[in-house]
Order: C-alpha cells, then sequence, then structure tokens
C-alpha cells in the first residue's frame, strides 16, 4: 500500500470516529444530565422549546454550582438545626401559619450555612437542583403553597402538607450528597491556604 493510499485511510478513520463521536456525544450527555438531575431534567426540557437548550441550561447549572463555595455543617451545626426543626412542628399544633413561615426561614438559614446563595427562589432552585434534584419537587410544592399561605384559600391541612415537603429539603441538606461535595471543596481550600 502507497503511503498516499494509507493517508488516505488513515483520515477516513478519523473522520469517521469523529462523526461517530459527534453522533454519540449528545446521547452520552443526555443520559449523564438525565441521571444527575433526575425529573428536574424532565422538568427543564418541558419548560424549553427544545432539548439541546434545556441541556445548556443543566449544564450552566452544574459549572455554577462548582462555583459555590459549599460548606459542610459541624455535627453541632446539625444537632442545633435539628432541635430548631423540632421546635418548628412543635409549634405547628398552636400555630400552623407560623410553623410554616419559620419552616421556611429556618430552611433558608440552613441552605445559607451550606453556601447556597439565598436571595431569589428560582436562583436557589437552580442552585440546588445539581445536587438536590430529588427533594427540589418537595421544596417547589412547600414553596407554593407558603407563598399562598396568606390568603384564606389555604386550610391548615394544606400548611402541614408545606411543612412535610419543606423537611425533606431540610433533611436532604442536613446529611445529603453535597456534605461529599462540600468537604471535597473544604479540603482543596485547606490545601491552598497551606501551600
Amino acid at each position: 500500500m502507497s503511503s498516499g493510499v494509507l493517508i488516505i485511510v488513515i483520515v477516513l478513520v478519523v473522520v469517521a470516529a469523529v462523526v461517530v463521536a459527534a453522533a454519540v456525544w449528545p446521547m452520552v450527555r443526555r443520559q449523564r444530565l438525565r441521571s444527575k438531575f433526575g425529573p428536574e431534567y424532565d422538568r427543564t426540557v418541558e419548560e424549553h422549546d427544545d432539548r439541546r437548550a434545556a441541556e445548556r441550561e443543566l449544564a450552566e447549572r452544574e459549572k455554577r454550582h462548582a462555583e459555590l463555595e459549599l460548606r459542610t455543617l459541624t455535627p453541632e451545626q446539625k444537632q442545633l438545626y435539628t432541635a430548631q426543626w423540632v421546635e418548628v412542628q412543635e409549634r405547628f399544633i398552636d400555630d400552623p401559619a407560623e410553623a410554616l413561615q419559620a419552616a421556611d426561614r429556618l430552611l433558608t438559614t440552613v441552605m445559607g450555612e451550606r453556601g447556597y446563595p439565598t436571595e431569589n427562589f428560582d436562583q436557589q432552585v437552580a442552585d440546588l437542583s445539581v445536587e438536590h434534584a430529588e427533594a427540589l419537587g418537595h421544596y417547589r410544592a412547600a414553596h407554593d403553597i407558603a407563598t399562598r399561605a396568606t390568603g384564606a384559600e389555604v386550610s391548615t391541612e394544606d400548611r402541614r402538607t408545606a411543612v412535610v415537603h419543606y423537611r425533606e429539603l431540610f433533611q436532604d441538606l442536613l446529611n445529603g450528597a453535597s456534605d461529599k461535595h462540600a468537604a471535597d471543596q473544604n479540603s482543596e481550600h485547606d490545601k491552598k491556604a497551606l501551600s
């Protein structure tokens, strides 16, 4: 085989590999995002006109999340917040409306302690979706009830349901997967500080 033919064969093999990779990459990316974001993937796809735009948004969420300085709660903080949560639940018996507001405030406090921005609900949802996607539906449901809780159409049972939904994200933040991410970040920051 002449060197010219060999070069053509090599170029064709490389081009074929690039074409196959280009065809397979979107499927691999889609599967990774679907696996990571769970129900949030489907929700985001439904909100966008096309799947690629939704996947770009999810990738941007991952990028922003990686830049957050997330912290692991100390055992003392976990104990304190757990005790405060118990107080919220006990308060519900006498004052369901106040208990719901207290649950929302406590959850926001824990988010802030973990390093999540807390100023804007939509940004909270986007940031939390990266590592707390399973609990995010609960958070949305609770927030929906809490934001209409000032109206007369919200029953005590609705408020109870909202507190239960808030509890799902609360527990996930206290004991969830982002502890590993935060511990990795803390370790990296400690290494930089020591250098």
